[in-house]
């Protein structure tokens, strides 16, 4: 029986340096046996030749290193977002770009339900772009006053509801004197909850008991169907509350054989102590499988720029709003670095504003004083404000950086008007200095936040190009090669898989993105149109075609 197949290709990007173009790729068992021309393919013995892919283009399965699996889930909610979006099927939304336009849309799912007490559900909501018009309960309250609504913001940090879910949440009264629950001149919350400590108690009622963070089973399929349609083959899950039912329903779905993604969450730092964390995630590396990989820990320092809820060094927000929110006080952060680090457990660390970085670095430091451990591989996700010094102490504590990309494009142009202004603005996400300075980098989508779609996010590194089609931070581009390593090899890296994954050489996983166009030459200017056939993920082979 012959157990090898050699594909061909029109082209074979690799990402390995001694060999970074090829024409066949030998696969084994689900394995890459060898990269090369047929000729030198075929002294390994018997094989079956495949020209599936004789007119495409190969690349390293694309690694999205900072996404939520919740958006699976998120799509059979009432999509909200102001930009057009398609969903897992492949239909595509058109955006809601006013609050009429959002109550509209909204009224029209509240009137196919069929049970009335039964929550309406939506996401991807951003005021910033409506002209920051916040949206009260007294505007859901139109929809339904006796059905509880919740929409969840696009950044995922903040929640309205209408007066009904926080009657049911025992919240509409005077009194509550949090940060995170503003209120109206009546003294009653405005119906926007800011942060998981206020969200989560009325989230439970408005449909986000679980999607807040974690995706069902239906809805890791439908997020896996993405993957295919993005060429992504290891995706991660940034928040997981990773609960015994939860894990096994991972464990159930990622190992059905038509499963087309590797899963790699994190287990969420909320609501355990540091002990109880690190104790959980040592625990849960023993379940780990090929496609689903646990044992990482994600921590949240602060909220979202755009939502005004991250912590910014002076001089502030720009537009002059309040500072944003500490979710994590740096003595709980302290105690979490020195124990993972002591139990070789790998921190990502969410980190919006400049200040809520300098908060980790000066927190990681010592921990790392205490328990060394030069390839800890620590990484802080998204960074988007770290400046040239605070990408120099990120080298010298050997930590990685994955940044934001794509927060050009969504939101550039509200960053330089209205929320950090020009000059921090044309630093925000910057990969050159990151890659200037060898702090090992990754770029991301924060899907659902933006949509997944790692040659989308390349080109935003590439052009740096606002949605008005303004280029924002020219000193900050980086080219299509580094920015192609960043969503291959260099997010592989931040995860500690890079010996897996993330280029096309023998003994790696058979982890394809398959191309109708070759991304490095269609200019960094068309990036984001190379279309994408599908994937090979293990070896299996999946056509978006076909979903």
């Amino acid at each position: 029986m012959v157990d090898t197949t050699i594909y061909s290709a029109r082209k074979i990007i690799t990402m390995n340096p001694n060999r970074p173009i090829v024409t066949h790729v030998a696969v084994r068992d689900g394995k890459i046996l060898a990269a090369g021309d047929l000729s030198e393919l075929e002294t390994w013995g018997d094989y079956k030749l495949d020209e599936t892919f004789a007119d495409k283009v190969l690349m390293p399965g694309l690694v999205e290193g900072h996404a939520h699996t919740m958006e699976g889930t998120l799509w059979r909610y009432v999509y909200c977002g102001y930009f057009d979006r398609a969903d897992p099927n492949g239909k595509v939304w058109t955006g809601v770009q006013t609050i009429e336009k959002l109550l509209d849309r909204l009224k029209e799912a509240e009137v196919k339900l069929e049970d009335p007490d039964a929550p309406l559900s939506g996401w991807s909501l951003d005021p910033i772009y409506m002209d920051n018009t916040r949206v009260s309960r007294a505007d859901l309250d139109k929809v339904s006053s006796t059905r509880p609504i919740g929409v969840l913001h696009a950044s995922g940090h903040i929640l309205n509801v209408n007066t009904k879910a926080l009657d049911l949440a025992g919240m509409m009264k005077t009194g509550i004197n949090h940060s995170g629950v503003p209120l109206g001149d009546d003294g009653y919350p405005t119906g926007e909850l800011f942060g998981p400590e206020t969200m989560t108690p009325v989230g439970v009622h408005v449909g986000f008991n679980r999607s807040l963070t974690d995706s069902d089973e239906q809805g890791l399929r439908d997020f896996a169907k993405l993957c295919v349609r993005t060429g992504v083959t290891t995706i991660t899950d940034l928040a997981a509350r990773l609960e015994d039912d939860g894990v096994d329903a991972m464990l159930r779905v990622t190992s059905e054989e038509s499963y087309p993604a590797r899963v790699v969450p994190l287990q969420f730092f909320m609501g355990a102590t540091p002990k109880e964390t690190v104790e959980k995630v040592s625990a849960l590396k023993e379940r780990t499988t090929d496609r689903l990989r646990l044992g990482r820990i994600k921590a949240v320092a602060d909220g979202s720029i755009q939502g005004f809820s991250a912590r910014m060094r002076w001089p502030g927000y720009h537009n002059g709003a309040p500072n944003g929110l500490w979710y994590t006080a740096p003595e709980q952060l302290a105690e979490l670095y020195r124990l993972a680090l002591a139990a070789g457990i790998q921190v990502h660390t969410h980190t919006n504003g400049d200040e809520a970085t300098e908060m980790v670095l000066d927190t990681l430091g010592p921990a790392l004083r205490d328990v060394p451990s030069p390839n800890h591989r620590f990484t802080l996700q998204h960074c988007q404000l770290a400046d040239a010094a605070q990408f120099r102490r990120m080298k010298e504590l050997n930590m990685c950086v994955n940044l934001f990309a794509n927060h050009h494009f969504y939101w550039g142009d509200e960053h330089y008007r209205l929320t950090v202004g020009p000059e921090r603005a044309l630093r925000m996400n910057a990969c050159r200095t990151a890659l200037e300075t060898g702090v090992p980098m990754a770029i991301h989508s924060d899907a659902p936040v933006t949509p997944l779609g790692p040659l989308f996010t390349a080109w935003c590194a590439v052009n740096r190009l606002t949605a008005s089609g303004r280029t924002q931070g020219e000193h900050e581009k980086i080219d299509v090669e580094a920015a192609l390593f960043a969503i291959t090899l260099g997010a592989a890296y931040t995860l500690h898989l890079d010996d897996e994954i993330g280029s096309i050489e023998v003994g790696k996983k058979a982890d394809f993105a398959v191309l109708e166009d070759d991304p490095t030459e269609c200019g960094g200017d068309k990036l984001k149109d190379v279309r994408v056939w599908g994937t090979v993920q293990g070896g299996r082979i999946f056509s978006a075609a076909k979903l």
